[in-house]
């Protein structure tokens, strides 16, 4: 854990698992309020884990609903939401969902709500100007979706977006799920394909595109970046453009009416940690 200025950093306790399959098998992560939650798969099933600030600890559960992976989430508040994603039915056989559920950071507890309008996994998340957005990723038949949905927790609706993601490009089937963050009630988009950020038209449905980003992002077709909003900046973390290819960060002050923008590189920070070449997790807590 880092601050937000990249000076200080804090090693957490290690996850309270003595499952082989949780340390060596993908995990999922997102913040809500000052907890963090991730989410893996031990050898009985999938499990939740939540690490809280206050306590410096890590706690095992509450479990979900609908346990699932490959989800789309988001953290608004001390809400956090999880769309779709893949279950395992009775006999052990991969289903993707459509269900959603939320998890309250202060009761501790998760609520399901109703379900989107396609099932989907692989799916990115976001809040957007009070709504929860689930852009594409594939379908229960494995094929990419080019639609989005958005949820409207006042009337617990989805809304269909056809489209919204028509214009981004898949160069493998094994590509990464869109990676998107909200600054200032813009959505924009690492276009890992093109090492491209773009920029969403709500009114219009179009991105708009702002330039290369300083780091490689469509060497592991998108996997091993963070792409994450703070605050009024845009923060990617990945390999650099350079014959080394070492970890970098950068950061900038997003402006969607500018082609081209200026990202600063964070040199000086966090004396005795490392950063790794593949960044499989990260997620921005403010506490």
């Amino acid at each position: 854990m880092v601050d937000k200025d990249f000076k200080t950093f804090r090693r957490l306790p290690k996850v309270p698992s003595s499952d082989y399959c949780f340390f060596h098998s993908d995990k999922e992560t997102v913040s809500v309020g000052t907890q963090l939650i991730v989410i893996g798969r031990e050898i009985d099933g999938i499990v939740v884990f939540r690490y809280e600030l206050e306590n410096h600890k890590w706690f095992k559960g509450p479990s979900m609903i609908t346990p699932r992976a490959m989800y789309g989430s988001a953290s608004h508040g001390k809400t956090a939401f999880f769309a779709g994603g893949i279950k395992m039915d009775e006999n052990g056989n991969p289903i993707v969902v459509q269900t959603v559920e939320k998890y309250n950071a202060d009761t501790k507890r998760w609520t399901m709500i109703n379900g989107m309008h396609k099932a989907r996994k692989f799916s990115s998340g976001c809040f957007l100007r009070g709504k929860f957005y689930v852009p594409r990723w594939r379908d229960d038949n494995d094929k990419h979706l080019t639609c989005g949905e958005s949820y409207d927790e006042t009337t617990n609706s989805w809304e269909l977006i056809p489209d919204m993601l028509k214009d981004m490009t898949v160069i493998a089937h094994s590509q990464s799920p869109p990676l998107i963050a909200v600054v200032d009630d813009n959505l924009y988009m690492l276009e890992t394909s093109l090492n491209e950020l773009r920029v969403y038209d709500i009114n219009t449905n179009i991105w708009k595109k702002l330039g290369v980003v300083p780091v490689s992002a469509n060497a592991a077709f998108g996997w091993g970046i963070a792409f994450k909003s703070m605050g009024d900046r845009l923060l990617v973390i990945g390999t650099s453009h350079s014959w080394h290819r070492k970890t970098v960060v950068h950061s900038c002050r997003p402006s969607p009416d500018v082609e081209e923008q200026h990202w600063e590189e964070i040199k000086h920070w966090c004396v005795g940690a490392e950063l790794p070449q593949f960044i499989h997790n990260c997620c921005v807590m403010f506490a």
